[in-house]
Protein backbone atom coordinates (compact mmCIF):
# COMPACT_ATOMS: atom_id res chain seq x y z
CA UNK A 1 0.00 0.00 0.00
CA UNK A 2 2.49 2.21 0.98
CA UNK A 3 4.16 2.13 -2.24
CA UNK A 4 1.27 2.25 -4.10
CA UNK A 5 0.86 5.20 -2.28
CA UNK A 6 4.43 6.73 -3.55
CA UNK A 7 3.78 5.79 -7.13
CA UNK A 8 0.31 7.77 -6.95
CA UNK A 9 2.39 10.74 -5.62
CA UNK A 10 5.27 10.06 -8.27
CA UNK A 11 2.50 10.11 -10.86
CA UNK A 12 0.90 13.41 -9.70
CA UNK A 13 4.16 14.93 -9.92
CA UNK A 14 4.97 13.82 -13.48
CA UNK A 15 1.15 14.99 -14.29
CA UNK A 16 2.33 18.38 -12.86
CA UNK A 17 5.45 19.25 -14.46
CA UNK A 18 4.13 18.03 -17.58
CA UNK A 19 2.87 21.52 -17.71
CA UNK A 20 5.19 23.65 -17.75
CA UNK A 21 6.96 22.88 -21.01
CA UNK A 22 3.24 22.48 -22.29
CA UNK A 23 2.23 26.10 -21.37
CA UNK A 24 6.01 27.40 -22.85
CA UNK A 25 4.89 25.81 -25.96
CA UNK A 26 1.47 25.88 -26.15
CA UNK A 27 0.98 29.71 -25.92
CA UNK A 28 3.14 30.05 -29.19
CA UNK A 29 0.39 29.92 -31.10
CA UNK A 30 -2.24 31.93 -29.88
CA UNK A 31 -0.28 34.90 -29.77
CA UNK A 32 -1.96 36.35 -33.64
CA UNK A 33 -5.31 35.86 -31.99
CA UNK A 34 -4.12 37.83 -28.60
CA UNK A 35 -2.67 40.11 -30.78
CA UNK A 36 -6.17 40.93 -32.57
CA UNK A 37 -8.58 40.84 -29.93
CA UNK A 38 -6.21 42.71 -27.39
CA UNK A 39 -5.12 45.43 -30.24
CA UNK A 40 -1.47 46.08 -28.75
CA UNK A 41 1.70 45.42 -31.28
CA UNK A 42 2.26 41.58 -31.50
CA UNK A 43 5.91 42.54 -29.62
CA UNK A 44 4.00 43.73 -26.30
CA UNK A 45 1.47 40.72 -26.39
CA UNK A 46 4.97 38.49 -26.76
CA UNK A 47 6.30 40.19 -23.76
CA UNK A 48 2.78 39.91 -21.61
CA UNK A 49 2.66 36.11 -22.65
CA UNK A 50 6.13 34.84 -23.42
CA UNK A 51 8.87 36.79 -21.49
CA UNK A 52 6.87 37.05 -18.34
CA UNK A 53 6.29 33.74 -17.77
CA UNK A 54 10.15 32.67 -18.81
CA UNK A 55 11.91 35.32 -16.13
CA UNK A 56 9.21 34.05 -13.28
CA UNK A 57 9.74 30.25 -14.20
CA UNK A 58 13.74 31.10 -13.88
CA UNK A 59 13.93 33.44 -11.15
CA UNK A 60 11.38 31.13 -8.76
CA UNK A 61 13.06 28.11 -9.40
CA UNK A 62 15.36 28.17 -6.41
CA UNK A 63 12.98 29.46 -4.11
CA UNK A 64 10.55 27.34 -4.86
CA UNK A 65 13.02 23.89 -4.66
CA UNK A 66 14.40 25.38 -1.26
CA UNK A 67 10.66 25.71 0.19
CA UNK A 68 10.50 22.07 -0.68
CA UNK A 69 13.15 21.19 1.61
CA UNK A 70 11.70 23.23 4.37
CA UNK A 71 7.93 22.01 4.13
CA UNK A 72 8.16 19.30 2.59
CA UNK A 73 7.94 18.42 -1.46
CA UNK A 74 4.43 17.12 -1.60
CA UNK A 75 2.91 20.65 0.40
CA UNK A 76 5.01 22.41 -2.61
CA UNK A 77 3.81 20.30 -5.08
CA UNK A 78 0.26 21.12 -3.58
CA UNK A 79 0.80 24.91 -3.31
CA UNK A 80 2.40 24.68 -7.23
CA UNK A 81 -0.92 23.20 -8.74
CA UNK A 82 -2.99 26.00 -6.88
CA UNK A 83 -0.85 28.21 -7.96
CA UNK A 84 -1.25 27.03 -12.14
CA UNK A 85 -5.31 26.46 -11.36
CA UNK A 86 -5.64 30.04 -10.37
CA UNK A 87 -3.24 31.04 -13.04
CA UNK A 88 -5.28 29.38 -15.75
CA UNK A 89 -8.90 30.56 -14.16
CA UNK A 90 -7.90 34.23 -14.71
CA UNK A 91 -5.35 33.72 -17.84
CA UNK A 92 -8.59 32.30 -19.76
CA UNK A 93 -11.15 35.40 -18.60
CA UNK A 94 -8.14 37.94 -18.48
CA UNK A 95 -9.99 41.35 -20.36
CA UNK A 96 -6.64 43.42 -20.26
CA UNK A 97 -3.22 42.33 -21.41
CA UNK A 98 -2.12 43.64 -17.74
CA UNK A 99 -4.33 40.73 -16.33
CA UNK A 100 -2.79 38.33 -18.54
CA UNK A 101 0.50 38.85 -17.94
CA UNK A 102 -0.19 38.34 -13.86
CA UNK A 103 -1.80 35.14 -14.92
CA UNK A 104 1.19 33.86 -16.62
CA UNK A 105 4.02 34.82 -13.42
CA UNK A 106 1.23 33.11 -11.53
CA UNK A 107 1.54 29.55 -13.90
CA UNK A 108 4.96 30.05 -13.98
CA UNK A 109 5.34 30.57 -10.32
CA UNK A 110 3.17 27.74 -9.92
CA UNK A 111 5.72 25.65 -12.37
CA UNK A 112 8.44 26.96 -10.30
CA UNK A 113 7.41 25.40 -7.81
CA UNK A 114 6.11 21.97 -9.32
CA UNK A 115 8.98 20.93 -11.39
CA UNK A 116 11.92 20.87 -8.50
CA UNK A 117 9.54 19.20 -6.23
CA UNK A 118 9.22 16.36 -8.36
CA UNK A 119 12.94 16.31 -9.26
CA UNK A 120 13.51 16.10 -5.44
CA UNK A 121 10.80 13.43 -4.57
CA UNK A 122 12.20 11.15 -7.63
CA UNK A 123 15.39 11.83 -5.57
CA UNK A 124 14.12 11.03 -2.32
CA UNK A 125 11.32 8.05 -2.39
CA UNK A 126 13.06 5.92 -4.73
CA UNK A 127 16.05 3.94 -3.98
CA UNK A 128 18.88 4.63 -5.71
CA UNK A 129 18.72 1.46 -8.07
CA UNK A 130 15.54 2.98 -9.55
CA UNK A 131 16.07 6.44 -9.58
CA UNK A 132 17.15 6.09 -13.52
CA UNK A 133 14.35 4.95 -15.07
CA UNK A 134 12.68 7.75 -13.10
CA UNK A 135 14.51 10.69 -14.44
CA UNK A 136 14.12 8.82 -17.69
CA UNK A 137 10.33 9.05 -17.40
CA UNK A 138 10.74 12.36 -16.45
CA UNK A 139 13.10 13.92 -19.32
CA UNK A 140 10.53 11.41 -21.71
CA UNK A 141 6.94 13.37 -20.08
CA UNK A 142 9.11 16.74 -20.18
CA UNK A 143 9.99 16.58 -23.93
CA UNK A 144 6.77 14.97 -24.70
CA UNK A 145 4.84 17.80 -23.26
CA UNK A 146 6.94 20.46 -24.98
CA UNK A 147 6.53 18.84 -28.15
CA UNK A 148 3.58 18.19 -28.91
CA UNK A 149 2.35 22.13 -26.92
CA UNK A 150 2.25 23.42 -30.43
CA UNK A 151 0.06 21.10 -31.89
CA UNK A 152 -2.50 20.83 -28.30
CA UNK A 153 -2.39 24.41 -28.63
CA UNK A 154 -3.02 24.64 -32.69
CA UNK A 155 -6.22 22.64 -32.27
CA UNK A 156 -7.88 23.90 -29.05
CA UNK A 157 -7.77 27.46 -30.81
CA UNK A 158 -8.91 26.58 -33.73
CA UNK A 159 -11.71 25.00 -31.84
CA UNK A 160 -12.34 27.26 -28.95
CA UNK A 161 -10.23 30.53 -29.47
CA UNK A 162 -6.97 31.56 -27.02
CA UNK A 163 -8.66 31.39 -23.22
CA UNK A 164 -8.97 27.51 -23.98
CA UNK A 165 -5.13 27.35 -23.58
CA UNK A 166 -5.40 28.37 -20.35
CA UNK A 167 -8.44 26.24 -19.30
CA UNK A 168 -6.79 23.13 -21.10
CA UNK A 169 -4.98 23.45 -17.78
CA UNK A 170 -7.86 22.65 -15.28
CA UNK A 171 -8.30 19.21 -16.27
CA UNK A 172 -4.50 17.93 -15.62
CA UNK A 173 -4.50 19.60 -12.62
CA UNK A 174 -7.84 17.75 -11.44
CA UNK A 175 -6.21 14.57 -12.36
CA UNK A 176 -3.11 15.69 -10.55
CA UNK A 177 -4.51 16.38 -7.27
CA UNK A 178 -6.96 13.59 -7.26
CA UNK A 179 -3.55 11.04 -7.50
CA UNK A 180 -1.51 13.05 -4.83
CA UNK A 181 -4.66 12.96 -2.17
CA UNK A 182 -4.18 11.07 0.19
CA UNK A 183 -0.59 11.38 1.01
CA UNK A 184 0.71 12.05 4.90
CA UNK A 185 3.02 15.75 4.86
CA UNK A 186 5.49 16.16 6.74
CA UNK A 187 5.76 19.04 9.59
CA UNK A 188 7.72 21.46 9.06
CA UNK A 189 11.02 21.28 11.19
CA UNK A 190 10.18 24.35 14.36
CA UNK A 191 13.74 25.17 14.77
CA UNK A 192 15.19 25.99 11.21
CA UNK A 193 16.10 29.45 10.46
CA UNK A 194 13.65 31.66 8.76
CA UNK A 195 13.48 31.49 5.25
CA UNK A 196 16.22 33.25 2.86
CA UNK A 197 13.79 35.62 1.73
CA UNK A 198 16.73 38.26 1.23
CA UNK A 199 18.96 35.76 -0.61
CA UNK A 200 15.56 34.89 -2.53
CA UNK A 201 15.37 38.49 -3.48
CA UNK A 202 19.03 39.13 -4.73
CA UNK A 203 18.49 35.80 -6.51
CA UNK A 204 15.65 37.06 -8.38
CA UNK A 205 16.95 39.83 -8.87
CA UNK A 206 20.54 38.66 -10.33
CA UNK A 207 19.03 36.04 -12.76
CA UNK A 208 15.87 38.61 -13.92
CA UNK A 209 18.87 40.91 -14.56
CA UNK A 210 20.77 38.61 -16.65
CA UNK A 211 17.60 36.94 -18.61
CA UNK A 212 16.34 40.45 -19.69
CA UNK A 213 19.95 41.59 -20.08
CA UNK A 214 20.71 38.72 -22.61
CA UNK A 215 17.68 40.15 -24.44
CA UNK A 216 18.64 43.47 -25.36
CA UNK A 217 20.50 45.64 -26.73
CA UNK A 218 23.54 48.26 -26.96
CA UNK A 219 23.44 50.43 -23.77
CA UNK A 220 20.22 48.37 -21.94
CA UNK A 221 22.11 45.27 -22.20
CA UNK A 222 24.96 46.31 -21.07
CA UNK A 223 23.25 48.20 -18.21
CA UNK A 224 21.38 45.26 -17.32
CA UNK A 225 23.81 42.49 -17.25
CA UNK A 226 26.59 45.43 -15.07
CA UNK A 227 23.40 44.87 -12.63
CA UNK A 228 23.37 41.29 -12.90
CA UNK A 229 27.21 41.20 -12.30
CA UNK A 230 26.89 43.74 -9.24
CA UNK A 231 23.76 41.58 -7.34
CA UNK A 232 25.96 38.50 -7.58
CA UNK A 233 29.01 40.07 -5.14
CA UNK A 234 26.33 40.50 -2.25
CA UNK A 235 24.34 37.91 -3.40
CA UNK A 236 27.45 35.36 -2.83
CA UNK A 237 28.30 37.25 0.73
CA UNK A 238 24.79 37.01 1.84
CA UNK A 239 24.29 33.20 1.04
CA UNK A 240 27.58 32.04 2.88
CA UNK A 241 26.56 33.76 5.86
CA UNK A 242 22.47 32.87 5.84
CA UNK A 243 21.08 30.17 7.81
CA UNK A 244 19.76 27.99 5.73
CA UNK A 245 20.86 29.85 2.21
CA UNK A 246 18.22 29.18 -1.27
CA UNK A 247 21.87 28.64 -2.52
CA UNK A 248 23.60 26.25 -0.69
CA UNK A 249 26.84 27.05 -2.22
CA UNK A 250 28.32 23.89 -0.56
CA UNK A 251 26.88 21.79 -3.45
CA UNK A 252 29.24 22.89 -5.91
CA UNK A 253 31.79 21.02 -4.44
CA UNK A 254 30.65 18.05 -5.05
CA UNK A 255 32.10 17.70 -8.76
CA UNK A 256 29.09 15.42 -9.88
CA UNK A 257 26.19 18.08 -9.03
CA UNK A 258 28.36 20.68 -10.87
CA UNK A 259 29.69 18.72 -13.60
CA UNK A 260 25.82 17.25 -13.70
CA UNK A 261 23.94 20.87 -13.68
CA UNK A 262 26.10 22.24 -16.61
CA UNK A 263 25.68 19.23 -18.50
CA UNK A 264 22.37 19.34 -18.60
CA UNK A 265 22.28 23.26 -19.33
CA UNK A 266 24.81 22.59 -21.77
CA UNK A 267 22.78 19.91 -24.08
CA UNK A 268 19.28 22.83 -23.38
CA UNK A 269 21.55 25.73 -24.94
CA UNK A 270 21.72 23.66 -27.87
CA UNK A 271 18.68 22.22 -28.32
CA UNK A 272 17.09 25.34 -28.01
CA UNK A 273 18.71 27.28 -29.78
CA UNK A 274 18.29 25.12 -33.08
CA UNK A 275 14.47 24.77 -32.29
CA UNK A 276 14.71 28.56 -32.80
CA UNK A 277 17.43 28.60 -35.18
CA UNK A 278 16.33 25.96 -37.84
CA UNK A 279 12.77 26.88 -38.56
CA UNK A 280 14.00 30.17 -39.72
CA UNK A 281 17.07 29.28 -41.89
CA UNK A 282 14.74 26.74 -43.22
CA UNK A 283 12.22 29.24 -44.48
CA UNK A 284 14.75 31.72 -45.75
CA UNK A 285 16.66 29.26 -47.81
CA UNK A 286 13.96 26.84 -48.80
CA UNK A 287 10.95 28.71 -48.18
CA UNK A 288 9.47 25.62 -45.77
CA UNK A 289 6.45 25.82 -43.95
CA UNK A 290 5.24 25.39 -40.08
CA UNK A 291 4.19 22.08 -41.30
CA UNK A 292 6.95 20.50 -42.97
CA UNK A 293 9.25 21.98 -39.68
CA UNK A 294 6.78 20.28 -37.89
CA UNK A 295 7.15 17.42 -39.20
CA UNK A 296 10.93 17.14 -38.99
CA UNK A 297 10.89 18.34 -35.56
CA UNK A 298 8.83 15.58 -34.52
CA UNK A 299 11.68 13.49 -35.38
CA UNK A 300 13.78 15.44 -32.88
CA UNK A 301 11.11 15.22 -30.03
CA UNK A 302 10.32 10.98 -30.72
CA UNK A 303 14.04 10.09 -30.52
CA UNK A 304 14.61 11.64 -27.56
CA UNK A 305 11.27 10.18 -25.75
CA UNK A 306 12.06 7.00 -26.93
CA UNK A 307 15.77 7.21 -25.66
CA UNK A 308 15.32 9.42 -22.23
CA UNK A 309 13.48 5.93 -21.28
CA UNK A 310 16.02 3.50 -22.24
CA UNK A 311 19.12 6.25 -20.69
CA UNK A 312 16.85 5.76 -17.15
CA UNK A 313 17.60 2.12 -17.18
CA UNK A 314 20.99 1.78 -18.95
CA UNK A 315 21.90 4.41 -15.91
CA UNK A 316 20.62 2.02 -13.48
CA UNK A 317 22.57 -0.66 -14.81
CA UNK A 318 25.64 0.84 -15.99
CA UNK A 319 26.26 4.14 -14.06
CA UNK A 320 25.78 7.63 -15.47
CA UNK A 321 29.18 8.60 -16.83
CA UNK A 322 29.03 5.83 -19.97
CA UNK A 323 25.64 6.89 -20.55
CA UNK A 324 25.71 10.78 -20.59
CA UNK A 325 29.50 10.17 -22.70
CA UNK A 326 27.49 8.30 -24.90
CA UNK A 327 24.94 10.91 -25.17
CA UNK A 328 27.33 13.85 -25.96
CA UNK A 329 28.97 12.11 -28.32
CA UNK A 330 26.14 11.51 -30.09
CA UNK A 331 24.97 15.05 -29.82
CA UNK A 332 28.17 15.73 -31.16
CA UNK A 333 27.94 13.50 -34.40
CA UNK A 334 24.46 15.09 -34.60
CA UNK A 335 26.09 18.83 -35.15
CA UNK A 336 28.38 17.02 -37.68
CA UNK A 337 25.32 15.50 -40.09
CA UNK A 338 23.89 18.71 -39.62
CA UNK A 339 27.02 20.34 -41.13
CA UNK A 340 27.41 17.31 -43.84
CA UNK A 341 23.88 17.64 -45.00
CA UNK A 342 23.45 21.38 -45.95
CA UNK A 343 20.67 22.83 -46.92
CA UNK A 344 19.52 21.63 -50.19
CA UNK A 345 16.32 19.50 -48.86
CA UNK A 346 14.52 19.59 -45.14
CA UNK A 347 14.41 15.96 -45.76
CA UNK A 348 17.97 15.54 -45.38
CA UNK A 349 17.93 16.69 -41.69
CA UNK A 350 15.58 14.21 -40.28
CA UNK A 351 18.49 11.32 -39.58
CA UNK A 352 20.63 14.87 -37.53
CA UNK A 353 17.78 15.48 -35.98
CA UNK A 354 17.08 12.13 -34.69
CA UNK A 355 20.61 11.26 -33.81
CA UNK A 356 20.77 14.59 -31.76
CA UNK A 357 17.54 13.50 -29.96
CA UNK A 358 18.99 10.09 -29.34
CA UNK A 359 22.32 12.15 -27.99
CA UNK A 360 20.21 14.57 -25.47
CA UNK A 361 17.62 11.94 -24.24
CA UNK A 362 20.80 9.82 -23.53
CA UNK A 363 22.70 12.25 -21.91
CA UNK A 364 20.14 14.57 -19.43
CA UNK A 365 18.20 11.60 -17.68
CA UNK A 366 21.71 10.20 -16.58
CA UNK A 367 23.23 13.90 -15.56
CA UNK A 368 19.96 14.38 -13.30
CA UNK A 369 20.23 11.55 -12.06
CA UNK A 370 23.84 11.65 -10.99
CA UNK A 371 24.15 15.13 -10.01
CA UNK A 372 20.86 14.81 -7.64
CA UNK A 373 22.70 11.43 -6.31
CA UNK A 374 25.26 13.69 -5.18
CA UNK A 375 23.65 15.38 -3.05
CA UNK A 376 22.42 14.73 0.49
CA UNK A 377 18.35 13.93 0.89
CA UNK A 378 17.79 17.87 2.96
CA UNK A 379 19.04 19.67 0.21
CA UNK A 380 17.21 18.01 -2.39
CA UNK A 381 14.98 20.43 -3.53
CA UNK A 382 17.30 22.81 -3.38
CA UNK A 383 19.73 21.17 -6.06
CA UNK A 384 16.69 20.61 -7.85
CA UNK A 385 15.59 24.09 -8.18
CA UNK A 386 19.53 24.95 -8.92
CA UNK A 387 19.49 22.13 -11.56
CA UNK A 388 16.40 23.47 -13.33
CA UNK A 389 17.63 27.13 -12.89
CA UNK A 390 20.63 26.24 -14.92
CA UNK A 391 18.20 23.98 -17.23
CA UNK A 392 16.58 27.06 -18.23
CA UNK A 393 19.07 29.47 -18.76
CA UNK A 394 20.91 27.17 -20.97
CA UNK A 395 17.99 27.97 -23.05
CA UNK A 396 18.06 31.78 -22.99
CA UNK A 397 22.03 31.77 -23.04
CA UNK A 398 21.80 29.70 -26.82
CA UNK A 399 18.16 31.69 -27.58
CA UNK A 400 20.12 35.27 -26.83
CA UNK A 401 23.30 33.99 -28.84
CA UNK A 402 21.32 33.08 -31.95
CA UNK A 403 20.42 36.73 -31.97
CA UNK A 404 23.90 37.87 -32.61
CA UNK A 405 25.02 34.90 -35.21
CA UNK A 406 22.21 34.58 -37.41
CA UNK A 407 20.95 37.57 -39.67
CA UNK A 408 17.65 36.29 -41.74
CA UNK A 409 17.89 39.88 -43.76
CA UNK A 410 20.85 38.84 -45.65
CA UNK A 411 21.62 36.72 -49.02
CA UNK A 412 21.39 32.83 -48.98
CA UNK A 413 24.76 32.86 -49.00
CA UNK A 414 25.29 34.53 -45.97
CA UNK A 415 22.65 32.57 -44.09
CA UNK A 416 24.10 29.52 -44.72
CA UNK A 417 27.45 30.80 -43.47
CA UNK A 418 25.66 31.88 -40.23
CA UNK A 419 24.12 28.32 -39.50
CA UNK A 420 27.53 26.95 -39.84
CA UNK A 421 29.08 29.43 -37.88
CA UNK A 422 26.09 28.50 -35.24
CA UNK A 423 26.78 24.63 -35.80
CA UNK A 424 30.65 25.37 -35.16
CA UNK A 425 29.44 26.77 -31.70
CA UNK A 426 27.45 23.84 -30.99
CA UNK A 427 30.15 21.53 -31.55
CA UNK A 428 32.72 23.86 -28.83
CA UNK A 429 29.55 23.62 -27.00
CA UNK A 430 28.86 19.66 -26.72
CA UNK A 431 32.98 19.03 -26.21
CA UNK A 432 32.76 21.49 -23.04
CA UNK A 433 29.56 18.94 -22.59
CA UNK A 434 31.44 16.20 -22.68
CA UNK A 435 34.05 16.90 -20.22
CA UNK A 436 31.59 17.75 -17.82
CA UNK A 437 29.99 13.74 -18.74
CA UNK A 438 33.57 12.24 -18.00
CA UNK A 439 33.37 13.86 -14.30
CA UNK A 440 30.25 12.14 -13.89
CA UNK A 441 30.19 8.77 -11.45
CA UNK A 442 30.03 5.88 -12.90
CA UNK A 443 27.73 4.20 -10.14
CA UNK A 444 25.38 5.91 -8.08
CA UNK A 445 27.45 7.54 -5.55
CA UNK A 446 26.42 8.26 -1.96
CA UNK A 447 25.60 11.58 -1.00
CA UNK A 448 28.20 13.51 1.41
CA UNK A 449 27.98 16.94 1.09
CA UNK A 450 28.12 20.02 3.73
CA UNK A 451 25.20 21.51 4.50
CA UNK A 452 26.45 24.67 2.93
Amino acid sequence: MAELRTWRTLGAALLASSLMPLNSTMIAVALPEMTREFARPPGTVTQAAVASYLVAAIVLQGPGGKLGDRIGHRRVLALGLGLVAVGAVVGAAAPAIGVLAAARVLMAAGGAAIVPATVALLRTELPADRRGRAFGLFGAVMSLAAGIGPVVGGELVRAFGWSSIFAANLPVIGLAALLAVGRTQRAPAPDRPRFDLVGSVLLAGALAALVLGLDASGGTAAALLGACAVLVVPLVWWERRAGDPVVALGLFASAAFTAGSLLIALQNLVLYTLLFELPQVLAALLAVDSAVTGRLLAALTAAMIVASLAAGRLTDRIGARPVAVGGVLASLGAVGLLAAAGMSSPWSLVLPLAVLGIGVGLASPAAQSASLAAVAREHSGAAAGIATTMRYLGGVVGVALLGRLVDLAGEPSAVLGEHRTVLAVFAGVLVAAAACAVVLPGRAAPARLPDA
